[in-house]
């Protein structure tokens, strides 16, 4: 692929303008689709944006300046979203679970050290990396269906919800398909846009509020630990290290960036760091984004200069609450849809991974594969109050429980024999 801008270059300030614009635009998006989880008043929920738009604004600009360096847009990681999702569910208290999120990221930063990074690596073949990323999108679709028909809400919304999902969702795929270059990675802002347009024309928009930024609100109450959340939110975690890894990667291997071993290190030791720190700010923990690939094919610019505005402009964003409340009056229903997209090219990447990678060549694969998926949606819908109040946030989150049975399955129950594995090489 012949590149516009490499990794090192320094771009013209009109093409600076543009490209960072492309970059904030997306990291925007990404980070819009997640403030949703945020718990309290209104003015909480805002203040808990402000925090986000901050923490991954910082994170982006450490990790293309002292990090990875390398173009790759930084967001709330969709694993954790989940993780957090369920552990609320099971009535998990806040402080236990953001506490939970800054050991996730001790782990992480403890992992980038040494060999203890490819021994992780090896643990994680095709066939489970697969389901990883399909797990993602299946223990989302509860909150996807709560998004876009919100239980609370009137036959109105409701009507409105299914009507964007029909029109909107073949749009985007259109619009993914015919866009090109730069106007490629706006097919979801445009949906947010639109969409949100679309909903305010028939339900009135909420008036302006305030935050609640005090300096006693900034960090989380205190450190609390809770043995469900804490070992549900590891398991979360090793699936966002071997995410961070494989972001980094797949662009190093596509732009053949130089010394990536180093460059793969700094990027997942400043991942865990910027972890505790969200863990302590109680917010979600940032992680390196796979579609950043796709952005630079698209656009053949490669310079990590172009994220620099776009991640001092979330900064920005951050320090204003009017700004931060006009970013995320996108109504439930939109963002559902969205992540719907999101969630529907993540199944698309992995079923794409199977493909590549053969991973399934007789039924005891593909049953590795599909028993998890479905055994995660019964962990994941299951009664509370079932099991003990202590192990309750790992046994109810779907994620979790599927991570932990396509592990014992592929490395356990199906293990072929050593003759077997020598054989199938041959």
């Amino acid at each position: 692929m012949k590149l516009r801008y490499n990794v090192d270059d320094r771009l013209p300030l009109s093409q600076l303008a543009l490209y960072a614009l492309q970059w904030f635009i997306l990291a925007v998006a990404v980070v819009v689709t997640s403030v949703f989880v945020a718990q309290g008043s209104p003015e909480e929920k805002l203040f808990y944006a402000q925090k986000l738009f901050a923490v991954m604004g910082v994170a982006g600009f450490v990790q293309v300046m002292w990090g990875h360096r390398m173009p790759i847009v930084v967001g709330p990681a969709a694993v954790l979203l989940v993780g957090v999702l369920s552990a609320l569910n099971s009535n998990a208290n806040s402080d236990a679970i953001y506490s939970s999120i800054a050991i996730g990221g001790v782990l992480i930063t403890l992992l980038s050290f040494g060999g203890l990074m490819r021994h992780v690596q090896r643990i994680f073949t095709p066939r489970i990396i697969i389901v990883i990323l399909m797990l993602i999108a299946f223990t989302l679709s509860p909150v996807i269906k709560n998004l876009v028909f919100p239980p609370m809400a009137s036959g109105s919304s409701h009507l409105f919800g299914l009507i964007f999902t029909l029109v909107a969702t073949p749009m985007m795929v259109i619009l993914n398909r015919k866009m090109q270059g730069v106007a490629k990675s706006l097919v979801i802002p445009i949906a947010l846009v639109l969409g949100s347009v679309a909903y305010y024309l028939f339900f009135p928009a909420g008036r302006f509020i305030h935050s609640e930024a005090t300096l006693d609100g900034v960090f989380i109450n205190s450190f609390e630990l809770d043995l469900g959340v804490v070992i549900a939110f590891v398991i979360c975690y090793i699936a966002l290290f071997i995410n961070d890894i494989s972001s980094i990667e797949s662009l190093g291997g596509m732009l053949q960036t130089p010394d990536m071993e180093r460059r793969m290190r700094r990027g997942v030791r400043l991942t865990g760091l910027f972890n505790i720190a969200a863990g302590a700010l109680g917010v979600l923990g940032p992680v390196n984004y796979s579609m950043s690939p796709g952005v630079v094919a698209s656009t053949r610019c490669a310079s990590r200069y172009a994220l620099i505005p776009a991640t001092l402009l979330l900064i920005v964003c951050a320090l204003s609450d009017r700004l931060i409340w006009i970013l995320t009056s996108i109504p439930n229903p939109v963002i559902g849809v969205i992540l719907l997209f999101l969630m529907g090219t993540q199944l698309a990447a992995s079923l794409e991974m199977l493909h590549s990678t053969r991973s399934v060549t007789s039924f005891s694969d593909g049953l590795t594969i599909g028993l998890p998926l479905i055994a995660a949606m019964l962990f994941q819908l299951m009664p509370r109050g079932i099991v003990p109040q202590v192990i309750e946030p790992l046994v109810s989150n779907g994620f979790a429980m599927g991570v932990i049975m396509v592990v014992l399955l592929e490395h356990v129950v199906n293990r072929a024999p050593k003759e077997q594995k020598i054989d199938k090489v041959e």
